[in-house]
C-alpha cells in the first residue's frame, strides 16, 4: 500500500513538472514587480533569488521577495516588521523613512543595509532566513549620506559604499554628489580606517551620483551607480578599477542604460538604480527601477524591471551591455534560462478570516498601539483622532496599487451618532494627495485632498455627498487610466455613482513630486476628538484590469 502511494506521488510530481514545462512561456513581461517597488537590490543563494525594495514611510518596511526564475516573485516578509525595531516617529515626512536598501548574503547570513532618512541614518540588519526574523538595527556611526551597500572581497574584508561627499567639495556645481568607500565590520556595524571618495559621477558636471554597488568580475572591480536623479535624466553608469581603492575610471560606454534621450516617446521612462546578479547557469541579469506612462502620466510610481546583461571586455575593461542589440528596457523579452517556477498569486479578495493580516497590507509609519483586530471574520478598526492629513500613524490599512486600471470594493459596517466620526475607502499617495469615500453619521461623502507640488495648505474638499443612514454599505471605485469613478450601495448589485469622474492625476508623480507610491485601503477617524467607536470591514476586494473599457 505504501509503495503504491509513493508511485502515485511520483507520478503526480512528474506530471506536474511536465505540465509546467509544457506551459512555460519563452518570454516574460516587465515590470517583474509592478506598482510601488523602487530601488531594487538582489542576491542569490544557490538556485534561489531574494530581492528587497525601498519602502519610505510605509510599515512594515523593506519588503522581501523570493524567486526561482527571476520572473515570478513571492512576498515572503519584511526586514522591519516589529514596531520596536525602528519607531517611525510622528512627523516623519512623506517619502522620508527607509531609502534604497541593499541585500547581500555572506557565509550563512543575510545582510540588509539601508538608510532611515529623517531619523538616525544608516544601519544594518541580519537574518539567517530572509523571511525573518531580522535582527534589531545596528546603527553605523559616522556614515554620512544615503544608499549604502556591502561588498566582500576575496580576502574576506568587507567594504561599505555609500552616496555622499566626504571631501568637502559638494558645492562645486549644482546637484554634485558622489560615492565614497570605507572598510567595515558588518556584524558590528563599525567602520574601519579612512574614508575615500571614489567618484562624483561619470561626467565633469554629473548630478546625483548615488545607489552604488561594488562587484569583482574577471579580476576587475566594477562600481555600478545611478546618476541624474530619479527623474527624466536618470541613468546607470559604471566605473572600472584594478584595485579595490581605485582609481575608479568612468567606462567609455556610459551611461550603460538610460532612456533620457527618448523623452516621453517610449512607454518605459527614467530607468536607473540597478543591481546585477549572475545566475547559477552563468547568465547575467539586472534589476532596476523605471516608470510607465498612462495617458502621459506616471500613476504607479517607480517599479522593478528586469534586463538581460552581457559582460564584455572592452577598452575600458569589463563592460555590461544591457539588452544587447536593443539597449533599452523591454515590455516583453526572452526570459532567463531558469526553470519556470510560478508562485501562488495574491488573493484579490481578503475576507479577513485569518488571525493576522496578509503580508500585502501596510500602515503609514509604525503603529505604537493596537488599534485594529481581526475578529468574527472581520477587520475591526478603532476610530482615532489622527487623520490622513497628519504626518502620523492614522487608522489606515492599505495595499499597493499594481495596475493602471482596477476596481476596488469593500463592505463596511459602521454606525455613529457623531458628525466627526467617519470610515470608508481611501486612495492615498501622500498626506496632501488622496481621495476618501467615507460613511459618516447620516451621509456618504466623497472627499478630495489636493496639494499641488507639495506646496500650500492641505485642506480636504467635499466633492459630493448623499444621505445614507443604513449601517451597512458597499464602497467601490473604478480606476481607468487617469480617471476614477466612485460608487456606493447597500450591496454590490445596487451600486450608484457618487460625483462625476475624478482626476486620478492628483496621485501621479507629476502632481506629488515624491518617491512613494499609490495605496488603496480602509480608513477610520474621529477627526481630532477621542472616540471608542469601531468600524468593521467584512471584506476588501482589489481587482486589476488589463485593458481600458
Amino acid at each position: 500500500m505504501m509503495k503504491q502511494r509513493i508511485i502515485t506521488l511520483l507520478f503526480l510530481t512528474l506530471s506536474l513538472q511536465t505540465l509546467w514545462g509544457q506551459n512555460a512561456p519563452t518570454t516574460f513581461k516587465n515590470p517583474i514587480l509592478p506598482g510601488f517597488h523602487p530601488d531594487p537590490s538582489i542576491c542569490r543563494v544557490g538556485d534561489t533569488y531574494y530581492m528587497v525594495n525601498s519602502s519610505f514611510e510605509w510599515y512594515p518596511g523593506l519588503p522581501i521577495h523570493k524567486s526561482k526564475d527571476l520572473v515570478n516573485w513571492e512576498l515572503i516578509g519584511y526586514g522591519l516588521d516589529r514596531p520596536d525595531q525602528i519607531v517611525y516617529k510622528d512627523g516623519l515626512r512623506d517619502s522620508n523613512g527607509i531609502f534604497a536598501p541593499s541585500i547581500r548574503y555572506h557565509e550563512g547570513t543575510f545582510y540588509i543595509i539601508t538608510t532611515m532618512v529623517g531619523q538616525n541614518g544608516n544601519f544594518i540588519i541580519t537574518a539567517k532566513d530572509p523571511a525573518g526574523p531580522w535582527s534589531d538595527p545596528k546603527w553605523i556611526k559616522d556614515a554620512p549620506g544615503i544608499d549604502p551597500s556591502l561588498f566582500w572581497d576575496d580576502d574576506g574584508k568587507c567594504y561599505y559604499t555609500g552616496a555622499g561627499i566626504v571631501d568637502g567639495t559638494e558645492k562645486e556645481w549644482p546637484g554634485k554628489n558622489g560615492v565614497w568607500m570605507q572598510e567595515i565590520d558588518p556584524d558590528n556595524a563599525i567602520l574601519i580606517g579612512e574614508k575615500k571618495q571614489l567618484t562624483y559621477g561619470h561626467a565633469s558636471n554629473a548630478r546625483w551620483a548615488e545607489g552604488p554597488h561594488l562587484y569583482k568580475i574577471d579580476g576587475e572591480y566594477i562600481l555600478l551607480i545611478g546618476e541624474g536623479g530619479t527623474g527624466e535624466f536618470h541613468s546607470v553608469t559604471i566605473f572600472n578599477s584594478k584595485d579595490i581603492w581605485g582609481p575608479y575610471i568612468p567606462n567609455h560606454a556610459n551611461p550603460i542604460i538610460t532612456h533620457r534621450h527618448l523623452g516621453k516617446t517610449y512607454p518605459i521612462i527614467q530607468p536607473g538604480h540597478a543591481d546585477l546578479i549572475q545566475t547559477q547557469n552563468g547568465e547575467w541579469w539586472s534589476v532596476l527601477l523605471a516608470k510607465r506612462l498612462v495617458d502621459g502620466y506616471v500613476t504607479l510610481a517607480r517599479e522593478t524591471f528586469l534586463a538581460k546583461v552581457i559582460m564584455t571586455k572592452q577598452e575600458s575593461g569589463v563592460t555590461p551591455i544591457y539588452n544587447p542589440g536593443i539597449g533599452l528596457l523591454q515590455e516583453e523579452q526572452k526570459r532567463p534560462d531558469l526553470p519556470w517556477t510560478p508562485v501562488k498569486k495574491l488573493e484579490e479578495k481578503d475576507e479577513f478570516t485569518s488571525d493576522k493580516l496578509a503580508l500585502k497590507w501596510n500602515f503609514l509609519r509604525s503603529p505604537q498601539e493596537e488599534w485594529y483586530q481581526l475578529k468574527d471574520d472581520q477587520l475591526q478598526i478603532q476610530l482615532r483622532p489622527t487623520t490622513l492629513t497628519d504626518l502620523s500613524n492614522p487608522s489606515f490599512i492599505g495595499q499597493r496599487t499594481t495596475s493602471f486600471n482596477y476596481s476596488a470594493s469593500t463592505k463596511l459596517l459602521f454606525n455613529s451618532k457623531k458628525e466627526n466620526e467617519k470610515a470608508g475607502l481611501v486612495i492615498y499617495r501622500r498626506h496632501g494627495n488622496h481621495y476618501q469615500l467615507v460613511k459618516s453619521k447620516k451621509e456618504i461623502l466623497l472627499v478630495k485632498t489636493f496639494q499641488k507640488g507639495n506646496k500650500g495648505d492641505v485642506t480636504p474638499e467635499i466633492i459630493a455627498r448623499v444621505p445614507y443612514t443604513k449601517k451597512e454599505v458597499v464602497l467601490n471605485v473604478e480606476v481607468k487610466g487617469i480617471s476614477a469613478q466612485f460608487y456606493y450601495g447597500e450591496t454590490q448589485d445596487q451600486l450608484q455613482p457618487l460625483g462625476g469622474k475624478q482626476d486620478y492625476t492628483i496621485l501621479s508623480d507629476e502632481a506629488t513630486l515624491k518617491f512613494n507610491g499609490v495605496y488603496i485601503g480602509m480608513y477610520a477617524t474621529s477627526e481630532q476628538l477621542p472616540s471608542k467607536t469601531k468600524a468593521s470591514f467584512d471584506w476588501f476586494d482589489l481587482k486589476p484590469h488589463q485593458e481600458l473599457e
